[in-house]
């Protein structure tokens, strides 16, 4: 990707997510040590000064880098600060490593900040850092997670969870649920929203040649009613209804022959039918190396593959990698994200 002109970057928001988890530190490590990103984005982060300053200090450098600002546009960009925008009151009194009702609280408040400032065209893509659900539903915030607070925000009602890394795109059918509960939620209308997404970003991608191979739900994707009937009875039938729309799909396929012949490389867009199908080989392969993208927002959004670690909180031991790679992956995406938003729009019916 060319490096863009100063006044056209995209300009990014990182969340800070919990302040007790090691969102502040992965976020310190990145502004401080890799100057390059911003070459490719205009970075501000939506938090708390007093933890920034804090986190700054411990890591060893100099707590005067940390500046607050009040709007994305005072952000200067310039190498070696860490642009705040204070969102809500101070959290200096949180402690790494705990779960903390005001912790929850602020993690939220993150988000529903950069989300009204992408509402109101001041900022062009989020970046997350993880929040904690514990914490998060200690507050009085019962989210399942960020993609459905984000869901929320915008006011979208089809999306999906998308875990990332290189070329390589797995979606999800469901997510945050019980087990039993995802098994009820693969639902034709689902599957056949989920196909049409998945088809609808990789024609943005340009991309529109390469199947959505879909993961069967039961194993051996029901080996022919012997192990259940949803996988003929609903994915074959979305898969088949997808192709007779023009989108290209294939399966069902069994998991466990799908996810290694997607990692070696014969499936670029994926479909996982529940949280773990997709998420553990994903991570088993990946590990930091991924990105997690919300597909179906009228913005970027793109997050760590990770959680809020409480067990490193504090120690300054935290990799910032995968942030890394959201930064990337979200600046490398918001100049062609209008395409993939319309093209999702049109595709899924909002």
């Amino acid at each position: 990707m060319m490096t863009q002109a100063p006044d056209r970057l995209p300009r990014l928001a990182i969340t800070l997510g919990d302040v007790a988890g090691i969102g502040p530190e992965i976020t310190a490590k990145l502004l401080m040590n890799h100057e390059a990103l911003r070459q490719k984005a205009r970075l501000t982060v939506i938090g708390d000064v007093d933890v920034m300053k804090a986190t700054v200090s411990r890591l060893g450098g100099d707590p005067a880098l940390v500046r607050r600002i009040e709007k994305p546009a005072d952000a200067t960009n310039a190498p070696g600060t860490i642009e705040v925008l204070q969102a809500g009151p101070s959290l200096a009194e949180v402690k790494p490593g705990q779960i903390d009702p005001a912790a929850g609280d602020g993690s939220v408040r993150f988000v529903t900040t950069a989300c009204a400032l992408a509402r109101a065209g001041e900022i062009d893509g989020v970046v997350t850092a993880p929040l904690n659900k514990a914490a998060m539903h200690a507050a009085g915030h019962k989210w399942p997670g960020h993609t459905e607070l984000l869901a929320h925000e915008f006011g979208v009602k089809t999306f999906s969870l998308v875990l990332s890394a290189g070329d390589l795109y797995i979606f999800h059918a469901t997510t945050h649920v019980s087990l039993r509960q995802a098994i009820e939620d693969v639902t034709p209308a689902r599957m056949r929203a989920v196909l049409r997404l998945a088809g609808s970003f990789a024609r943005a991608l340009d991309r529109a040649d390469a199947p959505v191979a879909v993961a069967g739900l039961n194993p051996h994707a029901g080996e022919n009613g012997l192990f259940g009937n949803e996988d003929a009875d609903i994915l074959a039938v979305a898969v088949a209804e997808a192709n007779a729309e023009g989108i290209l799909a294939a399966g069902p396929i069994p998991a466990d022959a799908l996810f290694p012949q997607a990692v070696r490389g014969k499936w670029k867009f994926v479909i996982a039918c529940y949280h773990d199908q997709g998420h553990a080989p994903f991570k088993s392969v990946y590990g930091d190396d991924g990105v997690n993208i919300t597909v179906g927002l009228p913005v970027v959004r793109v997050s760590v593959d990770h959680g809020t670690a409480f067990d490193i909180a504090g120690k300054g031991i935290a990799r910032e990698g995968s942030l890394v790679l959201a930064v990337e992956r979200a600046a490398h995406l918001v100049p062609g994200w209008t395409h993939v938003w319309k093209t999702a729009q049109a595709q899924t019916g909002g």
